[in-house]
């Protein structure tokens, strides 16, 4: 056996764990849910025709995007700042401000939910204080609408957001911000020709992130926005808890992972994804 073939053998050796964890606890439960997709009663794609044939299931599936996108763009704003602010600090000014981006990792997702329930409620803090410096006659109906989702999530999400923005900023040489000072750059320009740019890959990293959690996401949503604010996944949720419809909910599930790949296809011809993902 020649050295080339020994490699290959071994690579092969090597990946094959891995290969068998994904294909036993992956590909086998999803390829059991496309067969419950598909075994219905009515037809193999009745449940298929009627989630993209209901005006209701469809705007479900629009107002999983448009928040999946907000979210997002909240996230990125937010969290690109900050990241810079990280790279500017130093000795245990960094060190606790990077304990502040890492700390919510170690808090259940639902214990910070039930945090901003808290918060948010009529007779929470906010609108407590609101109501004592006069700003307000009555408590503001923050809770169980698009805005409490979008607190909340943005909550959890930001630091996916914040970790490969900061990675991809302390690679940046900041011989070429001086560089393109001393040849009378304006900050601006100099932000917007060099630094962003190279940053970029981080910025599409931590949007790829943030997407495709907040795509998925239903303790949050189910909490804060209630019926008002159903997601993909509580729709998955009563269709297999309330309703039993199986068939409905593996349909939802693929239909949901089809529109991942698609819109992942069409960022992938604009942005080089795998040079962002090299970012983290």
């Amino acid at each position: 056996m020649s050295l080339t073939a020994r490699g290959h053998l071994a690579t092969a050796l090597l990946l094959l764990p891995a290969l068998l964890f994904i294909a036993v606890w992956f590909v086998t439960p999803l390829a059991q849910l496309f067969q419950l997709s598909v075994s219905d009663k009515a037809g193999p794609f009745a449940p298929y025709a009627q989630l993209l044939g209901s005006e209701v299931y469809r705007r479900v599936f629009v107002n999983t995007l448009w928040l999946a996108l907000t979210v997002t763009a909240i996230s990125i704003l937010l969290a690109y700042p900050t990241a810079y602010v990280l790279t500017r600090l130093k000795g245990w000014w960094w060190t606790l401000a990077f304990y502040c981006v890492l700390f919510p990792f170690w808090i259940s997702v639902l214990i910070r939910t039930f945090a901003w329930m808290l918060l948010l409620e009529k007779n929470g803090p906010i609108n407590r204080v609101l109501l004592e410096l006069g700003a307000i006659d009555r408590p503001l109906e923050l809770l169980f609408n698009a805005g409490s989702v979008h607190i909340g999530m943005v909550h959890v999400l930001l630091p996916y957001a914040v970790l490969p923005i900061y990675a991809a900023m302390i690679r940046v040489d900041h011989r070429l911000l001086l560089a393109s000072d001393g040849l009378g750059a304006a900050p601006l320009m100099t932000f917007l020709r060099i630094y962003l740019p190279l940053t970029m890959p981080g910025v599409t990293a931590a949007a790829v992130f943030v997407f495709l959690l907040a795509l998925g996401f239903f303790i949050t949503p189910a909490l804060l926005g209630g019926v008002s604010a159903i997601t993909v996944a509580m729709l998955i949720e009563q269709l297999v808890n309330e309703r039993l419809v199986w068939s409905l909910a593996g349909a939802a599930s693929f239909i949901l992972l089809a529109v991942i790949f698609a819109l992942l296809a069409l960022a992938a011809r604009f942005v080089p994804l795998g040079q962002a993902l090299v970012a983290r």
